[in-house]
């Protein structure tokens, strides 16, 4: 059985970037863990980037995409859209059961195994079994108040998780 980690959002809003993660880790339908952190700044703490899925397929890619920053000097576009060549291409990455979702001041990605580079166009990404209903929540806050970045993540996982059984609301959150 897999073991899965869930909702991550993240999001450009008033020259502040944020990402923020659930807690929750299940194996089918268990909750193994309530406090995973699935978030983290990279390369001199100036990208955010987060998780959704197969953990160990997760951390591969971390440590995958921490190398394409080092052999770019930081480039986030570069380094985002070779992760995901090698990641489409590598008969062993390919395999991978994860997404990542990566952010900087001026780009957000949401990065997958089939090579999919999705950039939204608000600035606003999700992912995970939660994404969806914390994706909606953040257009809604960001549209709809004045809240600062951060605030709308925690507020937005804080919704999914009163949907998605799969969503906790132990929140974790990283900012630039």
């Amino acid at each position: 059985m897999t073991i899965r980690a869930t909702t991550i959002i993240g999001l450009r809003h008033n020259d502040k970037v944020a990402i923020g993660c659930d807690g929750q880790v299940t194996t089918g339908e268990t909750v193994m863990k309530h406090t995973a952190k699935k978030i983290r700044k990279m390369y001199n703490d100036r990208i955010l980037t987060g998780f959704a899925g197969s953990t160990a397929d997760a951390l591969t890619l971390f440590e995958r995409f921490e190398s394409k920053l080092e052999e770019f000097r930081g480039n986030l576009p570069r380094s985002v859209i070779e992760l995901a060549k090698e990641w489409r291409q590598d008969k062993i990455l390919r395999r991978l059961e994860a997404m990542l979702a990566i952010l900087d001041r001026e780009h957000a990605y949401v990065v997958s195994g089939a090579g999919d580079i999705i950039e939204p166009d608000d600035g606003i990404l999700a992912i995970g079994s939660g994404g969806p209903y914390a994706l909606a929540a953040a257009r809604a806050l960001v549209l709809h108040s004045d809240l600062a970045a951060r605030t709308i993540v925690e507020e937005a996982i804080k919704i999914a998780g009163r949907i998605c059984i799969y969503t906790n609301t132990e929140i974790f959150v990283e900012e630039l």
